[in-house]
């Protein structure tokens, strides 16, 4: 792509920016020409090649989660890296640091803070000063990015973008709440919700050779969970063949926390992965009674990534995707809230 001036003689990028959310629907997202980030102290710039699109974007987009506007949201980014910032003080970068041309992801969370004490003890992901990618700075739905250097997680050359960008949230995302649920290998897993996260914890699970029961009113979804090696797929408020010893919810609807207590042993644990719920109603203190465990799911840290993608490359995971191109990233989002993605959308983007 041609290189394009404003009229300050500023090399100019695009972008699709957030200025005033709405519903999707109404198409808020603009496509802009705004100036190419340049790479402060300890920072790298990266040229986008792929960006996964997520449903914490539609919340950005659509007004529920907003830290900062305008915003360009995207944090499942893929790219190379194309320029440097100056050196941090060597004592601050953890491992090598990226170099010009080097090819590496850019996740949800952004940077943390290193000093505080959830860092100190490797949960930055709890960080009261962690920033997170497309919410506090701008993200990967622009042909540049700017990202701490410590941040900017490395990646095989050996991989397709787009085949790689869902594993930058949706795959991390989707390991780290099989941690916090405690799955063990050879035990029973239901999974509610079955989008671009479940469609990964699934193949995750089968590896780990525990059997899935997959729940989703998607009959596309359904058919797609068997595919992937699901052993029973339903509708939530449906009889699964037998208890689950570990549940995760990932759509972001609160009546399915009750649904999965119903169909959870005693003793089990139900993880919430959602970065919005639209709330939790009341429910018979008898659905949590037996030492039952409901936790949250809130980020993922640098070490998740790294243990995520040496696993993915393992096994390997397969990411079913639908791709558009930048300027049709409204159009992306409304098929995402309307159930319409089957996997992940990815979108390919036209870097010079």
């Amino acid at each position: 792509m041609l290189e394009q001036v404003d009229r300050t003689g500023v090399v100019a990028m695009k972008a699709m920016v957030v200025e005033t959310p709405a519903p999707v629907t109404s198409r808020p997202l603009i496509m802009k020409e705004v100036a190419d980030p340049q790479p402060g102290p300890g920072e790298v710039r990266v040229r986008v090649a792929a960006c996964g699109v997520c449903r914490t974007d539609l919340h950005v987009v659509e007004g529920e989660l907003v830290h900062r506007l305008p915003i360009v949201p995207g944090h499942q980014v893929v790219g190379v890296v194309d320029m440097v910032g100056e050196q941090h003080d060597p004592g601050s970068v953890v491992g090598p640091r990226p170099a010009v041309g080097d090819r590496v992801g850019i996740p949800w969370l952004y940077r943390s803070c290193g000093v505080c004490r959830y860092c100190l003890q490797g949960e930055e992901n709890l960080c009261e000063g962690a920033r997170f990618t497309g919410l506090d700075h701008d993200g990967g739905y622009a042909e540049y990015v700017v990202v701490p250097s410590d941040f900017a997680v490395p990646l095989p050359r050996t991989l397709d973008d787009v085949q790689v960008a869902p594993l930058l949230c949706a795959g991390i995302i989707g390991f780290r709440s099989l941690r916090v649920a405690g799955l063990r290998p050879g035990e029973r897993l239901g999974l509610f919700g079955f989008g671009a996260s479940a469609h990964i914890a699934v193949q995750i699970a089968r590896y780990w050779g525990c059997e899935v029961f997959v729940f989703t009113r998607s009959e596309h979804h359904q058919g797609m969970a068997l595919r992937l090696g699901a052993s029973w797929a339903g509708s939530a408020g449906q009889t699964p063949p037998a208890q689950v010893d570990r549940a995760v919810t990932f759509a972001p609807a609160g009546f399915l926390i009750p649904e999965a207590l119903k169909v959870l042993r005693r003793g089990g644990v139900l993880a919430i992965n959602a970065v919005h719920l639209d709330g939790i109603p009341a429910f018979p203190y008898e659905l949590i009674y037996w030492e039952k465990t409901v936790r949250s799911v809130a980020n993922a840290t640098r070490e998740d990534a790294l243990d995520f993608l040496e696993l993915a490359w393992k096994i390997p995971v397969k990411t079913e995707v639908q791709t558009f191109g930048l300027e049709e990233t409204n159009e992306a989002l409304i098929a995402l809230k309307r159930g319409g993605i089957q996997g992940a959308a990815v979108l390919r983007v036209c870097s010079r």
